[in-house]
């Protein structure tokens, strides 16, 4: 019999693994009480963790979080009352009414004299901002970068995911996984999730075996690193 059981995803401090593809933007990420002018972007490929360093950061900060595609039905006054955090800010690209959201939240949180971090998959630069003055006020904003993950860090985040979804994998799984899968974090959760269905109710649990059935059925788009 299959179980569908919960997905507790573990968002804290002790959850967040340190290798030297992440270590700066985590290093600027805990200098917020200093971020040039009060605030900093974190860039990062999908799954790359931004949204776990954010909430460390919100905890830490005493913050609160906001996509920034709920801003326009948001209570923008009281979001600016305490650090917060924006995630996805570049989905709000052309949405005229997000990014006056977004303009008059920027300027009411600074004024308040909290901080502001904000989460996208590019630089702002990148994002095609149409209000003049916000876009300007986000191209001079402070980018921390996450890479793409090393062999260690894809290791960690595998590990994670399966304990996220109470699973033990065979000890040889996710050494074969980390040098077959695509670099990506975005793909360690399409594989997990893959392996999850397939596992369940299966004697031997998730296998080598079943890895490389897994790695075979699913299909990867070509990742760009500068994502």
């Amino acid at each position: 019999m299959k179980f569908d059981l919960p997905v507790r995803p573990a968002l804290g401090r002790g959850d967040f693994y340190v290798t030297e593809s992440n270590a700066v933007a985590l290093g600027l990420v805990d200098t917020w009480p200093n971020w040039p002018n009060g605030k900093l972007v974190l860039v990062g490929p999908r799954g790359s963790g931004k949204t776990h360093l954010a909430h460390v950061w919100c905890a830490e900060s005493g913050g609160r979080m906001v996509a920034a595609r709920n801003l326009t039905d948001a209570d923008v006054p009281s979001l600016a009352e305490a650090p917060i955090c924006v995630e996805d800010v570049e989905r709000i690209a052309g949405d005229t009414l997000a990014e006056e959201a977004l303009f008059h939240l920027h300027n009411l949180v600074l004024a308040n004299g909290h901080s502001m971090l904000l989460t996208a998959t590019r630089a702002p630069t990148s994002w095609g901002l149409q209000l003049p003055d916000l876009a300007s006020r986000m191209a001079g904003t402070t980018v921390a970068k996450m890479s793409l993950p090393d062999d260690l860090l894809l290791s960690a985040v595998l590990a994670k995911l399966f304990a996220d979804r109470q699973i033990v994998p065979m000890a040889d799984v996710i050494p074969y996984l980390v040098r077959w899968m695509p670099r990506s974090f975005e793909a360690a959760g399409r594989v997990v999730t893959h392996l999850d269905t397939e596992a369940l109710g299966t004697p031997k649990g998730v296998t080598r075996t079943l890895a490389r059935t897994a790695l075979a059925d699913l299909e990867f788009p070509e990742e760009s690193a500068s994502d």
